[in-house]
């Protein structure tokens, strides 16, 4: 009896803290692991697409959920403005190429979502959820800067202000940058 709930107590642990990858170590001023991934039309997509200019890399759990959805809507609202920052938005989920298409569509995002099906960009991210077959890319966020290095991440996204956050961050990164050069 006693062994069975040492097992219960050690799943039930398990389950409040997922396993960790290492690449959670990412820090901002690492290179950002490289990409190549399909979006919701079927053209490729890698970091080195987007060297030169500032990326908003941001991983969401599943399209078309209610927090997810509230996220993409406002990098949406917001899709101008970081435009003008000149920078480019970009979603990763582990959905597939088909769902990505149904969820831009439904809702006009005007930006690329990327499939990463595998998890295997998530995982480098240390964006990838894993709990037996349960697996999903975690709400986090990367600002890289156009010489493809992480600027700033994000491990504790709240859905709604996200996006202003991020566009208010973009600032005082170009502003820095801007100083350094």
């Amino acid at each position: 009896m006693k062994s069975y709930m040492l097992v219960l107590s050690l799943t039930g642990m398990l389950l409040m803290f997922p396993f960790a990858s290492r690449a959670e170590a990412l820090q901002a001023g690492d290179p950002a692991p490289a990409f190549d991934l399909l979006d919701q039309h079927g053209k490729r997509h890698a970091l080195a697409d987007y060297q030169g200019q500032w990326l908003v890399l941001y991983f969401y759990p599943k399209d078309d959920t209610p927090g997810c959805t509230k996220e993409a809507c406002h990098f949406r609202d917001q899709y101008e403005h970081l435009l003008e920052k000149k920078a480019a938005v970009v979603g990763v989920s582990l959905d597939d190429v088909q769902s990505h298409k149904a969820f831009m569509e439904k809702y006009n995002l005007p930006f690329p979502l990327l499939a990463d099906p595998g998890g295997k960009v998530a995982l480098t991210y240390g964006s990838l959820y894993k709990l037996g077959p349960l697996r999903f890319a975690r709400r986090h966020s990367f600002i890289i800067d156009p010489q493809g290095r992480l600027a700033k991440i994000y491990r504790e996204v709240k859905p709604a202000g996200h996006a202003q956050e991020v566009l208010d961050d973009l600032d005082h990164l170009q502003a820095q940058s801007a100083i350094t050069d």
